[in-house]
């Protein structure tokens, strides 16, 4: 039974998907919920890319200790510094270099010839050699590319002193069958293969991702690359748990598992959703809401007699449970306190007092708080105390299919002041958002505007992302409330203090 090393770049890759903007509080929960989860490398960003990026990246380098952060860097000196820099602190450091290497990538992209390529490839693994004890090397669109010339860098590369060679399927164009031959070509034909372990990193762009993941496995891959819930770049990444739960239930065929901890799987999964803002589809593999659902009557009687006819997958291995334990507003403190240790929400206690407050303010309201309440309002707290430069302190909107809508806000500012506007809009949002760019000094273009419940019920909590454009920077916000309007505006202001808080932290570390 082998082993597979899992590479996990969901705070790369994944943060690459369209509308998907993570600040750093976020990246750091993700993080310690995948050390939780026991992947064996995070893929914690691009250092070289952006300020922001490298200090993510050395934040959680420094944080992480029981699995290895790696960064991206391209084949230049300055990318590679930036990543030694960012990661020299953490445990285990390592490098991810890449470089083209197919014919369309020679021409169009890097210009070079097939010489000047190796050349450049083998003098980016040999300087980074000089810094980091573990170097990974990725042939970019590796699946394009001739194979002989292919064999001949990763031989070339080797011999400088990388230790983990990775084949992506760059744009998700090859077939498993065709993918699982390039990894026994490369097997055959590169005399130091036996000196590296060979990584897969497919895209599902073509929907084959996970399928030619499993064939890399069968010919030899000793790594898998991918992410949570399958999000990434255009259609994405192999999804993490699905492979997992794969090599899990097909032992007798694969011969190989992870050392993931499964039962983390759905709470990984649900993290994940929460803080990107994309949502889990609901027939998605391993952590759909219908994974586990019948609805054929055949299916629930064969279920009913016994669950193996119909279900290969037990909810529970991957971390679903039922809740036995009903919270409500004459819960105590005690009964709220272990419900959170039992969903995995590591609180310090000097947090639990306040967040207990939260409670039951919202369960007076509820009739009963489900677990992704709690989840959701842990989340909401420990991810937004450090960031509110702006504070949502009463909104009051007036709306009648026969007047103009009319809102008004009142927040807290930046150095403490009482900030009071009002506008109007052709909608309540609108003249909401009209109300609170009048408030927070800046020119705002709203880009993606998204509401989505957390639960069932007419009571349920309502979730609100949004994208938008402040003072000429990206940003995102994430708002959390029992009415719509009160989500939406925090989901706006959420927005604008990310913003405000990249700068001070920039500021901070320069």
């Amino acid at each position: 039974m082998r082993t597979i090393n899992i590479f996990d770049t969901t705070l790369r890759d994944g943060e690459q998907s369209a509308g998907v903007n993570l600040n750093l509080s976020e990246k750091l929960e993700i993080a310690k919920q995948l050390e939780r989860l026991n992947v064996d490398i995070i893929e914690a960003g691009f250092p070289a890319a952006s300020k922001g990026d490298f200090i993510s990246v050395r934040e959680i380098a420094t944080l992480i200790r029981n699995c290895s952060v790696t960064g991206l860097a391209r084949s230049v000196m300055s990318d590679i510094d930036a990543a030694w820099e960012a990661l020299r602190e953490g445990e285990g450091p390592r490098l991810h270099v890449f470089l083209a290497t197919s014919p369309i990538h020679r021409q169009y992209k890097l210009k070079q010839s097939k010489e000047e390529v190796i050349e450049t490839a083998v003098s980016a693994v040999k300087y980074a050699a000089g810094k980091f004890p573990l170097i990974q090397w990725s042939a970019e669109d590796a699946c394009r590319t001739e194979l002989p010339f292919l064999a001949r860098i990763v031989e070339e590369v080797i011999q400088a002193g990388a230790r983990v060679i990775n084949i992506p399927d760059t744009v998700g164009y090859i077939s498993p069958g065709e993918y699982g031959k390039v990894f026994q070509y490369l097997r055959e034909n590169v005399p130091s293969i036996d000196k590296v372990i060979l990584s897969a990193h497919c895209h599902d762009d073509l929907g084959m991702a996970i399928a030619n993941s499993l064939a890399a496995i069968e010919n030899g891959a000793g790594q898998i690359e991918g992410t949570i819930n399958g999000i990434g770049e255009r259609a994405g990444n192999a999804a993490l748990e699905e492979l997992a739960v794969a090599l899990h239930i097909r032992q007798d065929h694969y011969q190989a598992g992870t050392r993931l901890k499964l039962e983390e799987i759905s709470r990984t999964s649900s993290l994940v959703s929460k803080l990107t803002g994309m949502a889990v589809p609901a027939n998605k593999a391993i952590v759909g809401r219908n994974a586990f659902a019948h609805e054929s009557g055949i299916h629930q009687d064969g279920v009913l007699k016994e669950k193996t006819t119909y279900e290969i997958i037990s909810p529970e291995l991957v971390g679903f449970h039922s809740n036995s334990m009903v919270l409500g507003k004459h819960s105590g403190r005690h009964a709220f306190k272990s419900r959170l240790e039992e969903l995995g929400l590591a609180v310090p206690e000097e947090e639990i007092k306040p967040l207990f407050a939260i409670f039951k303010d919202l369960a007076d309201r509820k009739k009963e708080m489900t677990d992704d309440d709690l989840a959701a309002i842990v989340l909401e707290e420990r991810l937004s105390k450090d960031q509110q430069f702006y504070e949502l302190l009463q909104i009051q909107v007036q709306y009648g299919t026969n007047q103009v809508p009319t809102a008004t806000v009142t927040l807290s500012g930046r150095e403490n002041e009482v900030v009071q506007e009002a506008a109007t809009g052709a909608g309540s949002i609108e003249a909401l958002y009209n109300t609170l760019e009048k408030s927070v000094n800046g020119t705002v273009n709203l880009l993606d505007y998204r509401i989505q419940s957390v639960g069932a019920g007419r009571d349920a909590l309502a979730q609100v992302f949004v994208k938008m454009k402040y003072n000429g920077r990206e940003t995102s916000g994430r708002g959390l409330a029992q009415d719509v309007l009160e989500a939406s505006a925090k989901a706006y202001l959420n927005a604008v203090n990310r913003v405000i808080y990249l700068e001070e932290k920039t500021k901070v570390a320069l």
